[in-house]
């Protein structure tokens, strides 16, 4: 089993800055995807971003050039997601999801409020 535990969600007014963290434990393996997803009211959860243990990272379009995903660099299994420039439209609840590459096992976090508001 893969545990994923989530921090970083909280308040913050338009324009503002928040970094979420997910550090995964268990049996996690060695080839594998982290990413952030994030799901608001009455909307379907969508992919933010991701990183593969390689370093490849992907982006939602609509988060390209103010978030980045990153990896701790000295524990593999920790993941940041630094949120610049939020807008009210970020406000969601946001997911750390975790992908084994070969087995396709799909773990998640529980999740943390992420609310952009004046």
């Amino acid at each position: 089993q893969v545990q994923l535990a989530e921090s970083g969600g909280g308040l913050v007014q338009p324009g503002g800055s928040l970094r979420l963290s997910c550090a995964a434990s268990g049996s996690i393996g060695a080839i594998y995807v982290m990413a952030w997803y994030r799901q608001a009211p009455e909307k379907q959860r969508e992919l933010v971003a991701s990183i593969s243990t390689g370093g490849r990272t992907n982006y939602a379009d609509s988060v390209k050039g103010r978030f980045t995903i990153s990896r701790d660099n000295a524990k593999n299994t920790v993941v940041y997601l630094q949120m610049n420039s939020l807008k009210p439209e970020d406000t969601a609840v946001y997911y750390c999801n975790l992908e084994k590459t070969f087995s396709r096992d799909n773990y998640w976090g529980q999740g943390t409020q992420v609310t952009v508001s004046s």
